[in-house]
């Protein structure tokens, strides 16, 4: 761009990314003035662009402005240590509601420019090092990776899981510098993987990464030069701190104050004292019909961020699971029940009680840890609960059509967009340098191999290699979904499994803890994976330089896990009893859930092992799982070639398999609101009132995200570390908040 030229004014709000390859035709008079003269959208290099990309993204660059400064980098360590506390707390709550990123994104903005106005134009002198305090106006650069800086810090948690798992259960306090370092080498595993498919999903514009597009949105609607209308500006940032404010005091209620809120049970209201209305409409331990909630904790923002198809497939299979099985196996006493709990994820001995699984495990004189045959010869089989079983089932389903799925839609793409580089896009990628990236690799490779031959995380050493093998080879297909849809998929447990069968020969240590270490190598690292590759299209949307996009990330990492770690400590010392399961907590928040699913798989997968599990008629059926996420995409496929005018492309069966392998065993309130509000802000005002969504939806949502992790902060700090309790009234029965009575 010449000096002094002023960029082409695009846009200020964004376009729902719903079915973005078959996207309408945008009235760009519903979404403020949009000059095409400039472009032409017919040559060759815009054609392969969709619509909702151009309508959104600007096209132009300013290779001068800033990125890393002094004033970015501050920020970056503020808003990534405040996003690591609040993610971390989330962990361990049964409901989870991620660090908004666009709280980030509004609130450095003000502080940025308020740097620039005020710090010394100083330049400090560490030689090649240098820099100024203050090199000029704060940028939409510097704004853009702080958000990046963020997002990354608020994210990786692994330093975290391996210790508590194993203080919460087996007793035992893991050194601090083996946490860190194999969390740090496992979120550095994360950009390795993320290095392999970069040149499809960032170079294609086909893979619009939707939660990418709508921070870009954002950062270019705050952009001064991008802001038109500075009265509409303005009333959005006084809506958004509105917003904000309401939902942090509200949350006091169903959080602390009144937290019967939390989850109206209408049916439990006329039938309090039916055991059966009662499991019906109870979201706590219950199906959860017809039960709303009034705590944005269990919405979120996904009511705005998610295409209004995937909320339904979300929400289709949350019927499945909760108002068809559950009932089913409940009172058709089926699948163990009631002798196993239907609602827990807990792991019983044949006749219903807790499964003693530390009894299985012995220590010889060296200080090996073995498996104790005669003792399971007497405690026999690890037993699930029926939610949890077909869990297991669903998440091998959705494993298997991840890459079915890959395979089936890519039929629809033409083979000349892969891979292909648009101009437009690239004009200012600097050159990839490829020893950066085996650095990245060898790294945390060598990092983690290091902590699993110290034998302190119980998992044998050839089992690594093919963790990083599996890790590597799912990383396409689950990225491929969550490109097209913002949808991600959780790896659920096929990684158990063949760990399983790996270390069924004798003299392999079968620790539940090498399980989790080796399933967090092989598959959680997908997550940091693909927060790494969103950000990365942030920047390549902003046109930030890749390798300071990269480096931020990596720092961002780096100094996020010890505060992880620190807060998890303070977790386990001052919430012990009720995440570790020996108290039940009265509002069925403080759980810790995800873990207790960890253990569960560790026992079931490795203590007892898939021969044994499998080789039971109960456990059996799981195996069909495969077939059956294998099929399912083909069948979508060809009645969508069948029928191409029904819209069976949108049912993603990726998406309906994870979503039926949520367990909502602790707390089943929270999707039949989500699907009404989202009903209502993404199919009717979206559809009907599209100059009202443009303006407001993505504001609000993040308002309202950003208020209840205020709320959870405040919480957290001023009454968490106190230890002060709310007396027991009407809105917070000792009994039971939601007054279903006769539920126990």
């Amino acid at each position: 761009m010449a000096q002094g030229q002023e960029p082409q004014q695009l846009p200020t709000e964004s376009v729902q990314p719903l079915d973005v390859k078959n996207i309408a035709s945008i009235d760009k008079k519903e979404v403020d003035s949009f000059d095409e003269s400039q472009y032409d959208f017919d040559s060759a290099e815009f054609k392969d662009i969709p619509e909702l990309v151009r309508t959104v993204v600007g096209f132009e660059d300013d290779p001068s402005l800033p990125v890393l400064t002094f004033r970015s980098i501050l920020l970056s360590a503020v808003f990534c240590a405040i996003g690591s506390i609040v993610s971390q707390l989330s962990y361990f709550r049964t409901t989870y509601a991620p660090f908004p990123v666009f709280f980030v994104i509004l609130a450095s903005d003000p502080l940025g420019r308020f740097m620039a106005r005020v710090l010394p134009a100083y330049r400090v002198p560490l030689g090649r090092f240098s820099f100024s305090l203050n090199p000029g106006p704060w940028s939409t650069k510097e704004h853009a990776i702080v958000g990046i800086a963020a997002n990354a810090g608020s994210q990786g948690q692994w330093a975290t899981f391996l210790p508590t798992n194993a203080a919460l259960y087996y007793n035992i306090t893991m050194n601090p510098a083996v946490a860190l370092f194999f969390g740090w080498g496992s979120s550095l595993l994360g950009f390795a993987f993320a290095a392999m498919v970069r040149g499809v999903l960032i170079d294609d514009p086909e893979f619009v990464f939707p939660l990418s597009l709508q921070q870009v949105t954002l950062y270019r609607s705050m952009d001064a030069k991008n802001r038109p209308n500075q009265t509409r500006a303005r009333e959005q940032v006084k809506v958004f701190w509105i917003l904000l404010l309401a939902t942090f005091v509200w949350q006091f209620l169903p959080e602390y104050l009144f937290p019967f809120v939390a989850s109206l049970a209408p049916l439990c209201w006329f039938a309090s004292r039916n055991h059966t209305v009662n499991f019906i409409g109870a979201g706590r331990g219950g199906m959860g019909l017809l039960n709303i909630t009034l705590n944005w904790s269990n919405i979120t923002s996904v009511v705005i961020t998610y295409p209004y198809s995937v909320q339904v497939i979300i929400f289709l299979a949350f019927v499945l699971t909760c108002w068809i099985l559950i009932p089913i196996a409940y009172f058709g006493n089926l699948w163990g029940s009631p002798t196993y709990n239907i609602m827990s994820n807990g792991v019983f001995m044949k006749n219903g009680t807790v499964y003693p699984f530390n009894d299985l495990i012995y220590l010889d004189s060296n200080g090996m840890q073995h498996f104790n045959e005669t003792k399971y010869d007497e405690v026999g089989l690890a037993y699930s609960g029926a939610q949890y079983t077909w869990q297991m089932f669903m998440w091998v389903a959705s494993y298997m059509s991840s890459f079915v799925w890959c395979v089936v839609s890519s039929t629809g793409i033409p083979a000349s967009r892969s891979g292909k580089i648009l101009p437009s896009f690239v004009a200012i990628r600097t050159k990839r340098n490829g020893r950066e990236w085996v650095a990245l690799t060898l790294v945390p490779t060598l990092m983690l191999l290091g902590v699993v031959v110290s034998k302190t995380v119980y998992m044998p050493i050839w089992t690594y290699f093919v963790a990083l093998g599996f890790g590597a080879v799912s990383m396409l297909p689950m990225s491929f979904v969550y490109a097209i849809s913002g949808f991600s998929i959780k790896v659920g447990y096929f990684n158990e499994l063949i760990y399983g069968y790996m270390i069924d020969v004798k003299g392999s240590s079968r620790h539940p803890l090498g399980q989790l270490a080796y399933r967090i190598i092989s598959g959680n690292v997908w997550y940091d994976a693909r927060i790494v590759l969103e950000d990365q299209k942030i920047g390549h949307y902003l046109h930030l330089p890749p390798r300071q996009v990269i480096g931020i990330q990596v720092i961002a990492n780096m100094l996020a896990l010890p505060i992880n770690y620190g807060v998890m400590r303070w977790v386990i010392a001052t919430k012990f009893d009720y995440v570790s399961g020996k108290k039940k907590d009265p509002l069925g928040q403080w759980t810790g859930q995800d873990f207790q699913s960890y253990n569960t798989a560790g026992i079931q997968y490795a203590l007892v092992g898939p021969r044994k599990l499998f080789a039971s008629d109960f456990f059996r059926p799981i195996l069909w799982g495969f077939l059956a996420g294998a099929l399912a995409p083909v069948v979508i496929w060809l009645l969508h070639r069948k029928f191409p005018r029904a819209r069976f492309e949108l049912w993603n069966t990726t998406i309906f398999f994870a979503s039926a392998a949520v367990f909502y065993g602790n707390l089943s309130t929270g999707p039949f609101t989500t699907f009404l509000v989202g009903t209502f802000t993404n199919f009717f005002l979206y559809r009907y009132r599209r100059v009202f969504w443009n303006k407001w939806a993505y504001i609000s949502g993040a308002a309202l995200d950003t208020g209840f992790n205020a709320n959870l902060l405040f919480i957290f700090i001023f009454l968490g570390t106190t230890g002060a309790k709310m007396v027991h009234w009407w809105g917070n029965n000792a009994d039971s908040v939601e007054r279903c009575f006769a539920l126990k």
